[in-house]
């Protein structure tokens, strides 16, 4: 039998307006100009912002950085920029309308840590926010836009040696300079977030770690953890298996967050106790999974049942 033809196929031609779909790089350009799609409209998706694993890797302060990107409600610190020190920076968790940055009438710049958008990089998002109001008019407000492949890192932007001096609050009315002042827009963004708060206590007796009411019958801890994350699982298993991951009465193991290249661990609480009530349990667990993170021995089958146990309560948070 003769070796059967393919016979060679002409992509379709796209109706006007239609976006080009994506294909293998080798493959013919959807388009139906002959061209590999790599040397077409594969083109453009260089300009495309890749997803980063860890963006807050080169800081010092990674993990409040972290903390303030993902969980905590309302809070601000101070930024030192580079180059620019005349210029007063702080960053915030939210801003009004989930606007990334404003510049305050005083020449301030205020950029937020959480926003309704992400490109999939926040250190990304943050320096193409902070690299444009540094720009804006003095009373703007700015709207998102896609970082650029071209944006400066944020390490050139800010001090990535410098410490976050954090300060909680318990409203937003950091978001204006003056009682009164904004939108009616804003004015209701302010009263719906206001309301929305969750009251929260970082601890001092550990780094990252905060406590948080989520209602009036549930209160959790949320810790920041600084070691990668399969040593990490190792050492809470060996506490887990051991009945030593508690906090002590009144506590309970709930799982983990996967967040910007870190876990961050969480406990339910008992929610007859402030947040100072727990940074002695806090300090005396931080002893235990040091000590843990040390044992050289390999996991025993009680301690990998742990571990998978452990993981299965994970989730992965953008």
């Amino acid at each position: 039998m003769g070796r059967k033809q393919r016979s060679a196929t002409r992509p379709r031609q796209l109706a006007e307006g239609e976006s080009v779909p994506v294909v293998g790089g080798r493959e013919p350009c959807p388009c139906g100009s002959g061209r590999r799609y790599k040397a077409c409209h594969g083109r453009e998706q260089a300009d495309v912002v890749p997803l980063n694993p860890r963006p807050f890797a080169d800081f010092a302060a990674e993990l409040d950085l972290i903390a303030l990107h993902t969980f905590v409600p309302s809070a601000t610190a101070p930024l030192s920029l580079l180059g620019d020190e005349s210029t007063a920076a702080t960053l915030a968790t939210v801003l009004p309308l989930a606007a990334p940055a404003l510049r305050r009438t005083s020449g301030e710049v205020i950029v937020a840590a959480q926003t309704l958008n992400s490109s999939g990089d926040p250190s990304r998002d943050l320096a193409h926010s902070l690299e444009r109001v540094l720009r804006a008019e003095p009373g703007e407000t700015l709207a998102y836009d896609e970082p650029p492949a071209s944006t400066l890192p944020l390490t050139e932007l800010i001090d990535p040696k410098s410490e976050l001096e954090l300060t909680l609050h318990d409203t937003f009315e950091y978001w204006f300079e003056s009682e009164g002042q904004g939108s009616a827009d804003q004015a209701i963004s302010l009263e719906r977030a206001n309301a929305a708060i969750e009251p929260t206590v970082k601890l001092a007796s550990v780094d990252s770690a905060y406590w948080v009411r989520r209602s009036t019958d549930r209160c959790h801890l949320r810790w920041v953890m600084p070691q990668d994350e399969d040593p990490l699982l190792d050492a809470l298993a060996r506490l887990h298996a051991a009945d030593a991951l508690r906090l002590g009465e009144g506590s309970k193991y709930a799982g983990s967050l996967r967040a910007c290249g870190r876990l961050i661990v969480v406990w339910d609480l008992a929610v007859d106790q402030p947040g100072e009530h727990w940074e002695q349990p806090a300090a005396s667990l931080a002893e235990r999974l040091g000590n843990a993170l040390t044992a050289g021995a390999p996991l025993s089958s009680a301690e990998r049942r742990s571990r998978s146990g452990l993981t299965n309560r994970q989730l992965t948070l953008r």
